[in-house]
């Protein structure tokens, strides 16, 4: 009877977070995404895997690799609304929140609501806008809220902030301040593709003739059906030890002879959350090292600084975080 009780435990555990519907809905994504999208796996991933962590993501990369149009096809998976805003170096607060309108009738201010309110925002080119319109993301982004006179807004559920930048060197660009980088789950750099990539890429164009890339990609996702799998990805398992290692390296960046600011405890939660959305799609419901050395570089790179000296000599963040988690012992 103990065995037979075991034996139903060990069962109990397999089977404990039904994860096969999320799996299904992962890999119909994919494919609607890749109707159009070639070559662009990883990022593709990172967007499924940033929606189930219930995070924003900022995509980095120059002009013409597809960053708007990925980030907009992704959107159309969802069954959910959608805008898109172009930042520009006069736009204001008010053209992204709303603003309170004089309603002549009945002689008192109307809240307009602005394009952030949406499931699925786009921000497009976000570092061309300077630091006043930035913080009017601040709060939105953190509580998934705004107040606008004394009065709060919740944001209709899901909300997530897809926002696309042009590399800091190119002219007219801004830097983000860093407590508005610290809200993004993930920061995704999108290099050119390769020549075989680029050769698909064009006969898909060709073949493609004047139809609408939007127009082929159809919604797949319901907001309800995010909500149960969001719930499924914090069921998923999580060792003492992993704790211990998710906090070791994070830990490491705070005390690095090449880096000016290191990861805050927001960075350790993000490792987490998006590390147990690693495990989930790939339909286990524990979390293992593995998974959380792929979310290193998205979650750390735009949150860690590096000292002036290493920034002169070429080094990346990148290679800092690789070299951290070289240091630090794999719990087994």
């Amino acid at each position: 009877m103990e065995q037979q009780q075991t034996n139903n435990d060990e069962v109990h555990f397999n089977t404990r977070i039904p994860l096969e519907e999320l799996k299904i809905a992962v890999e119909a994504i994919k494919k609607q995404l890749e109707k159009i999208i070639i070559g662009q796996n990883d990022l593709i991933e990172l967007l499924i895997v940033n929606l189930l962590a219930n995070g924003h993501v900022l995509i980095e990369g120059v002009p013409g690799i597809a960053k708007t149009i990925t980030a907009k096809l992704f959107a159309k998976t969802l069954k959910t609304n959608f805008s898109r805003i172009q930042f520009t170096p006069d736009l204001m607060p008010s053209d992204i929140l709303g603003t309170s309108i004089l309603n002549m009738k009945i002689s008192e201010f109307e809240f307009k609501k602005g394009p952030i309110f949406s499931n699925i925002v786009l921000i497009d080119e976000i570092n061309r806008a300077p630091a006043k319109t930035q913080s009017a993301l601040f709060e939105v982004m953190e509580e998934r809220q705004i107040t606008m006179d004394g009065i709060k807004y919740e944001m209709e559920y899901p909300f997530m902030v897809i926002a696309t930048q042009n590399p800091l060197e190119q002219e007219g660009t801004y830097a983000l301040p860093e407590a508005q980088l610290d809200r993004f789950l993930f920061k995704i750099k999108v290099g050119y593709p390769k020549l075989q990539e680029e050769i698909r890429i064009l006969k898909s164009h060709h073949d493609r003739k004047l139809e609408v890339p939007l127009d082929k990609v159809e919604p797949v996702l319901t907001s309800a059906e995010l909500k149960t799998f969001r719930s499924l990805v914090q069921e998923v398992l999580i060792e003492d030890k992993i704790f211990t290692y998710i906090a070791q390296i994070v830990d490491k960046t705070r005390n690095h002879p090449h880096l000016y600011l290191g990861g805050s405890p927001r960075a350790s939660i993000a490792i987490m959350n998006a590390s147990k959305a690693f495990a989930a799609i790939q339909g286990r419901d524990f979390v293992t090292p593995e998974d959380i050395k792929k979310t290193l570089a998205p979650v750390l790179s735009h949150r860690i600084i590096l000292s002036p000296e290493r920034e002169m000599e070429g080094m990346t963040a990148e290679t800092v975080i690789e070299s951290i988690a070289q240091s630090i012992e794999i719990p087994r």
